[in-house]
């Protein structure tokens, strides 16, 4: 409490700012529902003062004093523009009403739509829902990962999964934040599906390079998803039912303009029309279900409380054996003003993630991760120039590698696994700064020094040249086993060439100090996190970028090329033949090494008419040097070498729309045997360079006919016919290798392909 005192004493007093200015401050809302608009553009007309509405709606504006015309502006809403009298300190809700489709044509020539050009901000994309909803997917199922996979810099991890690589890190190198709450497994069906919702998601943010100092303790990208607020004006719906899932979405106000709720649900039914067609028996189970909820209460003018949660589950089994998977968040968040200028964000928050199997009811087993958080984040507008961001954060960790336990029947015979779990804490502070100095040159800069403590009841294990313990420290509950401590300095430059042009540049540091162990490339389930031990070290990542940002036709058309280059320290990999599951000694067979990523990103965006759009092409290289693997520098698994994206929609007319993408990219690098060999009277395949050899590249053609049906007062709907992998080409999943069937002695390589052409049909509606 009195350090809170203090830094309002220091922060909001009037003296740190000339009498003949004011500020005036407020929130940026939806008209017809109430939700705050992220990112909306707030300025004093015919001058270079403004800025935009944080995270939660809320802008701070410091301007002479006087006549001031404010105005506000944001993509697919009509323009906002009031003239007031600034002799004191003054709150201005501002309220759009969404903009017809003969409006968005005006929209285009609004002052400030330049974003992109303007802001700090380097290696970021930012996606609405009204993008996601029209690009076409498998199944049918709108998918927010799977829209990111299309922007440059990420690439998908494999055909159909939701799992990305972001500038050749690791899927485990991405913090994926769901109303700040970590979501560790983002998937549904072994992959395929992830389990945000498109239908409960207001905004998606994707930090690529120059990620601010508020975040911290991923090392390749974050990942920023916020869920909807809920509809405080009046009550109203929206669903679909597609062929694998349906979803139906309630908000509405609980006292109006003052509380709201949402509520969303969806659940896959793939068993049950395997089941009807004949295809699956009836102890056989297979779906997902997912559940999002948030109420919010404005207390009053300074105070506003939220209180969201995910919920979802995925359950597969047949005859006797059954396995689910599944996360669980909570955020509880109290937005406060101190003062006009002085923001500030108290957040409680709970993530978990677990994975089970059982076998005739006698052989279960269970492995996780559970998280427990406080963050408190500032926000203080010292003045038009200046906006300054301070906060803390600690999280405690609770793993549980995993349990096995058997019963008395016929597995008694199997010995119980129960792998000691682990505790850590995680904390940090931070601090930055975004100044503008002149017309031209602005900067984002800061400093986060973060800390992690693995911490007792456990075992410390010392081990020799052949991986075999040779010593044990006992460390009792509460005990730091080992600390790590790193300091993080973030800059972000924006310098204007002009009114249409700006060049970027960008210095980040981040340390990741938690990892995640597994045997396979795509994701899956029975993967285990882990923390930083005294064996092995948090991964440390030095990201240099800079970038050319260009518009046309008045600020439609927005072009731009990023180069980056990446130094990581402490990547792991692992010695031939690990095993990952129920492996207590796991530790001692992570081999660490250096890692380095660089390369081009070039991405062409039409925002607004008839046709919208964008090409996004990467050009890139990822190596580790890891000197037990190789003494040379070779290619991870997340190495591609072209990475091409082409999405286009085309409005027909008012109620038809087509849309279509196009991806292209080089296949990853594998490791296949060179050849094989005879021992003991076996053949054996004999392995030389890791991954180096490469899948056959992939490419593939989705379309999407949008079909709008009639307005109705009350009720409307939609329907999406979509086909996926629209000239059924056979892209390669896994490749193995047999003996020639039809040349005995000889081996033959063998292709799997997941998909051909895949139709669907979803039907929409909203009330």
């Amino acid at each position: 409490m009195k350090i809170r005192i203090l830094i309002v004493l220091l922060l909001s007093g009037s003296g740190l700012f000339a009498q003949n200015r004011y500020t005036v401050s407020g929130g940026v809302s939806d008209a017809s529902s109430g939700e705050n608009l992220v990112g909306a553009t707030v300025y004093v007309a015919e001058t270079t003062l403004g800025g935009f509405s944080n995270s939660y709606g809320f802008y701070s504006l410091t301007v002479p004093k006087g006549r001031q015309v404010i105005v506000c502006s944001y993509i697919g809403y009509e323009g906002f523009r009031k003239e007031i009298n600034l002799d004191e300190d003054m709150r201005l809700n501002i309220r759009l009403t969404p903009g017809s489709t003969e409006l968005e044509e005006v929209i285009v020539h609004a002052e400030r739509a330049d974003r992109k050009l303007s802001t700090v901000e380097i290696g970021v994309e930012r996606l609405d829902v009204a993008s996601i909803t029209k690009i076409p997917v498998l199944l049918g199922e709108k998918d927010v990962l799977k829209t990111l996979q299309l922007m440059p810099g990420i690439s998908t991890i494999s055909e159909g999964s939701s799992g990305f690589s972001v500038r050749g890190g690791s899927m485990d190198q991405n913090l994926i934040l769901l109303d700040e709450a970590p979501v560790y497994s983002a998937s549904h069906l072994m992959g395929f599906f992830s389990v945000f919702n498109a239908d409960a998601i207001k905004d998606v943010s994707v930090y690529k390079g120059g990620i601010p100092a508020t975040y911290g303790g991923r090392a390749a990208s974050v990942v920023d998803i916020q869920m909807k607020d809920g509809n405080n004006q009046h009550f109203s719906g929206s669903g679909g039912i597609g062929l694998i899932s349906s979803r139906l979405t309630i908000e509405g106000p609980i006292v109006k303009d003052k509380s709201s709720f949402i509520l969303s649900g969806r659940r896959s039914y793939a068993d049950l029309m395997a089941r009807a067609s004949g295809q699956l028996t009836e102890n056989v189970t297979l779906y997902f279900y997912d559940l999002n909820a948030k109420i919010n209460y404005r207390v009053n003018e300074n105070n506003r409380i939220f209180l969201s949660g995910y919920f979802g589950k995925d359950d597969f089994g047949f005859e006797d054996f059954g396995t689910d998977w599944g996360n669980g968040t909570g955020t509880l968040r109290w937005n406060h003003l101190f003062s006009p200028r002085l923001f500030s964000n108290t957040t409680l928050l709970y993530s978990k993630f677990d994975y089970g199997f059982n076998l005739q009811d006698e052989v279960k087993m269970s492995s996780g991760i559970e998280d427990f958080s406080f963050k408190e984040d500032f926000t203080s507008f010292l003045s038009p120039d200046h906006t300054l961001k301070f906060g803390l954060n600690s999280t405690w960790h609770i793993f549980n590698p995993g349990e096995l336990l058997t019963g008395d029947g016929e597995f008694a015979i199997i010995e119980d696994i129960i792998m000691e779990k682990k505790q850590s804490l995680e904390s940090g502070i931070y601090l930055s700064n975004e100044s503008k100095f002149g017309k031209r040159f602005s900067a984002e800069y800061g400093l986060r020094l973060s800390m992690f403590n693995q911490m007792g009841e456990g075992w410390d294990f010392s081990y020799d040249e052949e991986n075999r313990r040779i010593d044990s420290t006992w460390y009792g509950r509460g005990e730091v086993m080992q600390t790590y401590v790193s300091l993080e300095p973030r800059l972000s430059m924006n310098y204007r060439l002009g009114e249409r042009s700006s060049v970027k540049a960008s210095f980040n540091r981040i340390t990741q100090y938690l990892h995640l162990l597994s045997n396979s490339t795509s994701g899956q389930p029975t993967d285990t996190w882990v923390p930083s031990t005294t064996h092995v070290e948090p991964v440390t990542v030095n990201q240099v970028s800079a970038g050319y940002y260009r518009n046309f036709l008045d600020n439609n058309l927005e072009f731009s090329v990023e180069a980056y280059y990446k130094q990581m320290h402490h990547v792991t990999d692992y010695e031939d033949g690990t095993y990952v599951m129920f492996n207590e000694d796991i530790e001692a067979s992570i081999l660490e090494g250096d890692g380095r990523s660089y390369g081009f990103e070039f991405y062409l965006k039409k925002k607004y008419g008839s046709l919208t759009g964008w090409i996004s092409y990467t050009l890139a290289r990822t190596e580790n040097l890891i000197e037990e693997i190789s003494p040379d520098w070779y290619p991870t698994t997340y190495d591609k070498t072209h990475d091409v994206a082409i999405v286009v929609s085309y409005d027909l007319t008012r109620r038809l729309s087509l849309s279509g993408t196009w991806v292209y990219y080089t296949g990853n690098a594998v490791t296949f045997p060179s050849g094989k060999y005879e021992f003991d009277g076996y053949l054996a395949s004999y392995y030389t360079e890791r991954n180096g050899y490469r899948m056959p590249d992939y490419h593939r053609l989705d379309l999407n006919l949008h079909l709008a049906g009639k307005e109705r007062s009350r009720f409307k709907s939609s329907w999406d016919f979509s086909v996926y992998n629209t000239y059924n080409r056979y892209n390669a999943y896994i490749i193995s290798f047999r003996e020639s069937k039809t040349n005995p002695g000889s081996t033959e390589a063998v292709k799997l392909s997941l998909f051909g052409i895949v139709p669907s049909i979803t039907w929409n509606f909203e009330f």
